[in-house]
């Protein structure tokens, strides 16, 4: 979702009189006021994914064209900026606020040619009037005091807010396809685009919590650009009792390319990290076991693993407070939790009510797997943390036995 601030600040006044003007000029240009408003072509334009985190998922853009005054808009609902104050504990959190941006679309085009994303763009079949209240709905948008929305990526993101403008300003009422996969939730939506980014679905899994599993709607799905573009292609507008095609042209601005990419071999995954987290645990309890001199290493080891944990938990537990709705109920936390921290005093270790709680945690952690979907290796590292959980119960045991 590319931002576009550098710019938006020299076309503002540029921009804001131009859209302002485009009803008024008509009459003083010589052009006759219908041939004028049929030049105006309003299209959805659908970005490919980029290389970026943030780009991985697609854009989604309002195009403009009024052909007999020469004037070309691409508008988008994905203006935001790295340089906002704590811009990434603000988005973690819910509060990252986006823009409504109009620049000229020639402008937006090289943007996206330059980093080799596709843009298609479906012509929308609307009337006169149609386009006269879409034209009318993103003067009033484009107000300062309405510009800036806040940004929710499942519920509130620039694809929906091109939807919304596009579908509430028509006289006729659009009808969407039928729903073609019931059973897709939220993260099995995103995992279809980072299949690629193992590290980055990684970070999305662990902060998502149970309800990104829940199914969602045909609506709730259009949060995905080209789940949009798709439905556009399909989506029919009936204007008094006559369906048509809502589409009425498709093609490519920026066509696909293939882009084949080199797999780096010392790039780890979550999985196989995992994989070996595990391996390094089994060889550390083997050893300890056999060799007790060693014992005092597995306890250094014991208290790593327990703390980064316990810190990763306390990053879980603010996420309760989060006003992103999927990310408030998590039953990661209870592997990453907070309570691992506590394993460091020595205290703790020995209180028989710690232990009791923290074994119940665990335990549920592997039950609620069955309603959750966890992140990549996650119940890798859980098989490693229950590990030495249970050698340390079970030493603790043969301590008290022997004494």
């Amino acid at each position: 979702m590319k931002h576009f601030n550098h710019i938006l600040r020299t076309a503002y006044f540029i921009i804001l009189l131009s859209l302002t003007s485009i009803t008024n000029a008509e009459n003083t240009s010589g052009t006759p006021k219908n041939l004028s408003k049929d030049s105006i072509e309003i299209s959805l334009l659908t970005c490919g994914p980029g290389s970026e985190i943030y780009s991985l998922y697609g854009h989604t853009a309002i195009r403009f064209h009024n052909i007999t005054r020469n004037e070309d808009w691409a508008i988008n609902y994905g203006i935001f900026s790295f340089k906002q104050s704590f811009f990434i504990l603000r988005f973690v959190f819910g509060l990252t606020d986006y823009e409504m941006g109009i620049i000229p679309f020639n402008d937006f085009l090289a943007e996206y040619q330059s980093d080799r994303r596709w843009v298609k763009e479906q012509k929308l079949n609307l009337t006169q009037a149609e386009k006269e209240n879409i034209e009318k709905a993103l003067r009033t948008n484009y107000l300062p005091e309405n510009r800036t929305y806040r940004y929710n990526y499942f519920y509130d993101n620039c694809s929906t807010r091109a939807r919304d403008i596009l579908v509430s300003n028509l006289e006729g009422k659009v009808t969407f396809p039928p729903i073609t996969n019931p059973d897709a939730t939220y993260r099995s939506m995103i995992h279809q685009w980072n299949e690629d980014s193992r590290w980055a679905r990684f970070g999305n899994d662990l902060l998502l919590g149970i309800k990104a599993d829940y199914r969602t709607e045909k609506s709730e799905q259009q949060f995905l650009p080209d789940s949009l573009c798709n439905d556009f292609s399909k989506a029919t507008i009936n204007r008094v009792g006559i369906a048509e095609n809502f589409v009425s042209e498709t093609h490519w601005l920026i066509p696909p390319t293939t882009v084949v990419s080199v797999p780096n071999i010392f790039q780890g995954t979550p999985q196989g990290d995992a994989a070996i987290l595990l391996a390094i645990t089994i060889i550390f309890t083997i050893i300890a076991h056999i060799y007790s001199p060693l014992k005092g290493v597995t306890i250094c080891f014991d208290y790593l693993l327990f703390l980064v944990t316990g810190v990763c938990g306390l990053i879980l537990l603010a996420m309760i407070f989060s006003q992103h709705p999927t990310v408030s109920i998590n039953f990661q936390i209870l592997i990453l939790n907070p309570l691992n921290i506590l394993f460091l005093f020595k205290r703790f270790r020995k209180n028989h009510k710690y232990t009791y709680i923290l074994t119940i945690c665990y335990t549920f952690f592997f039950i609620l797997s069955f309603f959750q979907q966890y992140a990549e290796g996650m119940m890798l590292l859980a098989l490693c943390l229950l590990m030495r959980w249970t050698d340390r119960i079970y030493s603790k045991k043969q301590l008290t036995i022997n004494r």
